[in-house]
């Protein structure tokens, strides 16, 4: 009997070692497990949200416009194409604007984004028609494409494509980011009656609405927006176009000249183009490259609506406030000047290969859209006119 007692001791003894063992063995391994799991969370965990705690390069960039800074319209479109890069990346991509003669002078910021001084521009290819003639196709030609039109051309008919061709040289990607829609015929100290008032008339006519002045007789002048109202007030110029009724008005072109034509027959549709050194843009993430596309587009559209919203109303002031006088030019003018343009367009396109190319992609779409024009637009303006 005290034997088995005794037994019964040692084997309780025992086994309350063995528990003892047990749970602190057990311990160790629930420990074990619990940091085993623990680590495997936070790898989980680390592996989860890797993207989210990296630091993303940043990129910061320069833009050089051939606008004033702060600009209506177009100065101001380029600060909107600036700010909404920002505000897409994240602050991933941070856009600096500079003025025209901030960073360069106007006229060479083309120049500065394909040297690589800055990475992005903003103006107008018709700049640069000393670089390649076929550039001006991309802002805006006589007698050619509406705002809509170009729209069409360069997103659908192939227009984007040969942008990129012309630019590829330079190593420049253009992109179109603003458009002014039908731009007015300009400010004259003189009115128009025929086409031989425009013998030996100095007038600022850019791109290749200059061209066409010429074949007319007239002197055209090329000057940044900077140089316009001075030019005109001395008679430096005798005569100049700019925009429209919105930046006429900021520029107080009404105090140098008192009438003002109408319609804008050598730019119906004006791109404002963003340009973009292509290494820098091809150094960018491929995110990054769609963010600078969709901001261009954007652009596009937001510059379009801000001029249809505003040249109405400064027209009005410019009318009733300041006593401009409006003028249209004659039918007969017109028609002389749609006929230079159609040669100075034949003569551009026999010059070369490139230039053939582009005008060939530019004047089928015209073709084409003229007749749908005519029945939607132009139908649809006739028509509203029983409202009045």
């Amino acid at each position: 009997m005290s034997d088995n007692i005794e037994n019964s001791v040692d084997d309780s003894k025992k086994n309350t070692v063995d528990r003892r063992n047990f749970l602190r063995t057990a311990g160790y391994g629930a420990a074990a497990v619990g940091t085993l799991a623990v680590a495997n969370a936070c790898t989980t965990e680390t592996k989860t949200e890797a993207p989210a705690i990296q630091t993303k390069k940043k990129f910061e960039w320069k833009m050089v416009t051939t606008w004033p800074k702060g600009f209506p319209g177009l100065g101001t479109g380029a600060e909107y194409l600036a700010k909404i890069i920002g505000e897409m990346s994240d602050g991933q991509l941070v856009v600096k604007v500079y003025g025209g003669n901030e960073l360069v002078p106007p006229l060479e910021s083309f120049d500065a984004v394909s040297k690589g001084t800055a990475e992005m521009g903003h103006g107008a290819a018709y700049y640069w028609k000393g670089k390649s003639e076929a550039t001006q196709f991309f802002t805006a030609v006589p007698f050619g494409l509406n705002a809509d039109e170009m729209n069409g051309w360069i997103y659908y008919g192939g227009g984007q494509q040969l942008w990129d061709e012309v630019y590829a040289p330079f190593g420049v990607k253009g992109f179109p980011a603003g458009n002014t829609g039908v731009q007015m015929g300009g400010w004259f100290n003189k009115e128009i009656n025929s086409i031989d008032d425009f013998k030996g008339l100095k007038m600022r006519m850019p791109g290749l609405g200059g061209d066409v002045l010429k074949g007319a007789g007239a002197l055209p002048v090329a000057l940044p927006g900077s140089e316009i109202f001075p030019s005109l007030q001395s008679g430096a110029i005798d005569a100049t176009e700019w925009v429209g009724p919105y930046n006429d008005l900021a520029f107080g072109l009404y105090k140098a000249a008192k009438y003002y034509y109408w319609p804008g027959w050598h730019e119906p549709g004006s791109v404002l183009e963003c340009t973009v050194n292509k290494k820098a843009y091809e150094a960018l993430p491929k995110d990054l490259q769609h963010v600078i596309e969709v901001a261009c587009k954007a652009t596009n559209v937001d510059m379009f609506g801000e001029y249809t919203a505003r040249n109405s109303s400064a027209l009005d002031t410019l009318i009733n406030t300041h006593g401009v006088s409006l003028k249209r030019f004659p039918d007969d003018v017109l028609k002389k000047l749609a006929q230079i343009s159609k040669d100075v367009l034949s003569n551009l396109a026999a010059k070369n290969a490139e230039n053939k190319k582009v005008y060939d992609s530019f004047a089928k779409f015209r073709s084409h859209s003229i007749k749908w024009n005519n029945i939607s637009e132009v139908g649809y303006s006739s028509a509203r006119q029983y409202l009045e």
